[in-house]
């Protein structure tokens, strides 16, 4: 069994370092063969990776990007790649700074026992951050659930065969929002419990404008859930209310049309043709020399 983990990473070598270290040690005692696929992201800071162990893992590519086109993009390109260059039968995707658990990865590699044809997903079941970022996540959980009708609770911690990777890259959306996607593909997927961990190096790096882009990109793969949803919303609420019009009784309906316009300006983003022509943008690819 071939697997390939792919790793985006933007100036924080430090952090996937010792990650990598931390996966070589996870992986010490597995009999299957992993590879690294590293998506350098157009990074300023210079690129510095120290490996103190790494008997395990069969190789490391790193593919230096010329421009930014930010996580979720870098992971489709990243797919690509490997549908197209390399041999594997499953792909796992994981953030560079220790936020996803490389432990965890033998929850996957476990349960490919039993369903080996299946996405696995990591949902998560505790995370790490703030007060405040964790009311924001519940937030975004609610309003994507009421306007789209599915319930996310995974990123981009995943295991994916083969045929899921081949969907995954025809698919526009995978251009915009991964987790988004991958659950408008994939409809029957395994999952395993993930704690969210915590970043070994430096603050995240998750702005709250970008929590909330983020949040809109993976609502924006079901547009049109959203549209009739909040249509039936604009006519119930109205005829709850046609008697009590006011500017106090219109804030939640300002609310939903300010939604339903941040989607469908967000929808832009998928775009199945950059999607194609993302390995154009790929500047050279290094090896890092495991012997």
């Amino acid at each position: 069994m071939k697997i390939q983990i792919l790793i985006p990473v933007y100036n924080d070598f430090q952090s996937l370092s010792k990650l990598l270290d931390d996966i070589n040690s996870t992986i010490s005692n597995s009999d299957k063969n992993f590879s690294v696929i590293i998506i350098n992201d157009a990074s300023t800071d210079k690129e510095e990776i120290t490996i103190s162990d790494k008997d395990k893992i069969s190789s490391i590519k790193i593919i230096n990007m010329k421009t930014n086109n930010g996580h979720a993009r870098g992971i489709a390109a990243g797919l690509k790649y490997i549908f197209e260059n390399e041999v594997f039968d499953y792909v796992i995707p994981m953030d560079g700074d220790g936020e996803d658990r490389p432990e965890e990865i033998l929850k996957f590699i476990e349960l490919l026992k039993h369903e080996p044809n299946k996405p696995i997903v990591g949902e998560r079941i505790k995370r790490s951050e703030g007060i405040i970022f964790k009311i924001s996540y519940i937030i975004h959980k609610l309003i994507t659930f009421i306007f789209t009708g599915h319930s996310i609770k995974f990123g981009n911690f995943t295991c994916l065969p083969k045929s899921t990777v081949e969907k995954m890259i025809n698919e526009k959306a995978t251009w915009s929002s991964f987790s988004g996607s991958l659950t408008k593909l994939e409809k029957n997927r395994s999952t395993i419990p993930s704690i969210r961990g915590s970043r070994y190096f430096g603050p995240s790096k998750m702005s709250f404008y970008n929590l909330i882009k983020h949040s809109l990109s993976i609502i924006a793969v079901f547009k049109t859930n959203v549209i009739i949803r909040s249509i039936l919303f604009f006519l119930i609420y109205l005829f709850l209310i046609y008697e009590n019009l006011s500017y106090i009784t219109m804030i939640p309906l300002l609310a939903v049309l300010a939604l339903v316009i941040s989607v469908l300006a967000i929808s832009k983003r998928e775009n199945i043709s950059e999607l194609n022509d993302s390995l154009s943008n790929i500047k050279n690819i290094d090896e890092i020399k495991l012997n």
